[in-house]
């Protein structure tokens, strides 16, 4: 028998994750949560398991939860799954706030549980190829562009979609970000909707990063430079580039292609198999909780240079 996991919010990304679980390996899909208890009854009956309408009505059995609530119940969600001792994945980002954060990694710490930050971004083929790739990185150039949609409005541009390039840049750079500018514009609610940060990192990388949720095109590209080579990642295809800089035998330089040698997956199926494995075998998550809380504070910090910047 698998692990038996339950899905809390089965709305757009929820529906993804039931669906999954219902199919992978190691995993035994037992209920799925969500206060509209229609919706709940709908994706319940695809996969032939109970549904509920609250986190408190789940059966003693579960083993293991994945949160895919509106950002701002992470927090009360999370820390009523702890109660119960349940192993967590909580979707990206990790809670609304840093302080709200360290509540659910401490209470994680305490209960000994497994806790995973839903970056999926990290699990994209194409990205984690380039990052095994990448030793000093330099410079590293974010487009992240999407079209406007209804849902996620709850958190600013930051929250929603440039958190998985700082999480990205603070993989990179494990020593501390050494001081952020950045600027950020309102258009269409009343948070921002358009964003760009400039971090520099003690290591000396600098991170130029942009988000926009109200683009024409979507975008995802990803440029890394370091010392010797130049990598080109459009996460959105899972296609990677990468140029590396070669000296013949006399000493002239030349520039070489490296194959890309990236096999494509779905991000979240990868995202849910380690989250599975890491549940089974007591071992820590690619992405830690520890990691989502990380990208939540300099999220703030990045928040806090635009506040700063307009005052």
């Amino acid at each position: 028998m698998g692990i038996k996991v339950a899905v809390i919010g089965v709305g757009h990304l929820g529906r993804h994750h039931t669906r999954l679980l219902a199919s992978l390996p190691g995993a035994e899909l037992s209920a799925v949560v969500d206060r509209d208890r229609d919706r709940a009854q709908e994706i319940a009956s695809l996969h032939g398991v109970r549904a509920y309408s609250a986190v408190g009505s789940l059966p003693e059995d579960i083993r293991a939860v994945t949160i895919a609530v509106p950002t701002e119940s992470h927090h009360p969600v999370a820390l009523e799954c702890l109660e119960r001792g349940w192993h967590l994945l909580v979707e990206k980002p990790l809670t609304s706030t840093a302080a709200q954060g360290r509540q659910i990694v401490e209470g994680a710490q305490r209960r000994g549980v497994v806790l995973q930050a839903g970056h999926t971004e990290r699990y994209n083929p194409a990205v984690r190829e380039a990052l095994s790739r990448v030793r000093i990185p330099r410079f590293l150039e974010v487009h992240r562009l999407g079209t406007f949609a209804t849902r996620s409005l709850d958190v600013d541009v930051i929250l929603d979609l440039m958190i998985h390039d700082l999480d990205i840049a603070l993989s990179l750079n494990p020593g501390g970000v050494e001081s952020v500018a950045a600027v950020g514009v309102n258009a269409l609610t009343d948070k921002m909707d358009i964003a760009n940060a400039r971090i520099r990192f003690r290591s000396g990388c600098v991170a130029n990063l942009t988000a926009s949720r109200i683009s024409t095109d979507r975008v995802r590209k990803i440029r890394i430079f370091q010392a010797d080579s130049y990598l080109s990642v459009d996460s959105a295809l899972q296609e990677l580039v990468h140029f590396r800089l070669e000296r013949s035998g006399d000493g002239a330089p030349g520039i070489v292609q490296v194959p890309s040698g990236v096999h494509k997956e779905e991000p979240l199926r990868a995202e849910l198999l380690d989250f599975l494995e890491a549940v089974g075998e007591g071992r820590s998550p690619l992405v830690t909780g520890q990691d989502g809380l990380a990208a939540l504070e300099l999220a703030e910090q990045v928040q806090r240079a635009i506040q700063e910047g307009g005052s």
